[in-house]
């Protein structure tokens, strides 16, 4: 699949949870593989703490058949700052709270 566009980048995220909607484990790995297919083709990543969980989650779930929604979550959080380390960290962290039960105040 293509990869040169964010509308690109983002059809193959979902098609990817399509074929595989496991939330533990792929969930954290789709989305590591996002940042990284947005910082090879359009040097800007996702910053995950702009992000509000339930939101996504139902996006996620709604992407099957309507990829609207996720894709606007994505853009709106698009950031330039592929290189910071904070940015890096809190994505690995706010992919653990997506995949909790329970949800943390603390991040």
């Amino acid at each position: 699949m293509p990869e040169s566009t964010f509308d690109e980048i983002a059809h193959k995220y979902v098609e990817m949870n399509i074929a595989h909607p496991f939330m533990e484990g792929n969930g954290r790995s789709t989305r590591i593989w996002l940042d990284l297919i947005l910082k090879k083709n359009l040097k800007a990543c996702v910053d995950w703490s702009r992000i509000d969980k339930k939101e996504y989650l139902s996006a996620m779930k709604m992407s099957v058949s309507d990829s609207a929604p996720i894709r606007m979550l994505l853009e709106s959080a698009l950031t330039d700052r592929i290189s910071d380390r904070e940015v890096f960290m809190k994505g690995i962290d706010y992919s653990y709270y997506y995949e909790q039960e329970n949800d943390i105040t603390d991040l």
